[in-house]
């Protein structure tokens, strides 16, 4: 299974908080995004490397197959109907998951790198700035035409990529020393006189 998960769905106009107790929970930990163009979501997120463009019982299949991205196109739906996709999607994910959920005019972003204490934040929110986000935190690659902005602003920690870098070459470092400790002949590395 894939490391980092990212599962986007998009609706028409529907309202995401008359939907049911599923909803209610995604939406109490999750950042939102009131003035949010939809043009084109589908298709700029389709065109991130492995992307698969399933239906919201789908989701588990993918990953189930490493996938690391699942589209779940809804279209005109009701709150009844999006309850129901949330419910298949957040029993296929797992805390290692973002969800993105783009619904008429709003974006909601929940999960994994997300800061939940956000709650609403007044920014105008493209297409693009999804993929663009959606790559920095799942660590996908960028598609080459993506022309968006990341979402600091809903991160938890927005130098978390600096961080992560920074670990590595910790790590990096440690492995070279037991590296440089190893390559000594075995009779150097006892007292045994």
């Amino acid at each position: 299974m894939a490391d980092k998960k990212v599962v986007l769905i998009v609706c028409g106009e529907v309202d995401a908080n008359a939907a049911g107790s599923v909803m209610q929970k995604f939406l109490k930990k999750s950042v939102s995004f009131a003035d949010f163009n939809p043009e084109g979501a589908v298709a700029e997120a389709a065109k991130i490397e492995g992307a698969a463009a399933v239906a919201a019982d789908g989701v588990a299949k993918v990953f189930e197959d490493d996938g690391t991205f699942a589209i779940v196109d809804l279209g005109a739906v009701d709150p009844a109907g999006l309850e129901a996709a949330m419910a298949a999607v957040t029993d296929a994910t797992d805390r290692r998951t973002l969800i993105a959920l783009a619904a008429g005019k709003s974006l909601y972003l929940g999960g994994l790198g997300m800061d939940k204490k956000a709650d609403s934040i007044a920014r105008s929110v493209r297409a693009a700035d999804v993929v663009a986000t959606i790559c920095y935190v799942a660590d996908l690659a960028v598609p080459a035409d993506c022309t968006g902005a990341i979402l600091y602003q809903a991160l938890k920690d927005p130098n978390m990529k600096l961080k992560e870098i920074a670990k590595l070459k910790e790590a990096i470092g440690r492995m070279e020393a037991a590296l440089q400790r190893d390559t000594r002949e075995p009779w150097d590395k006892h007292d045994c006189a």
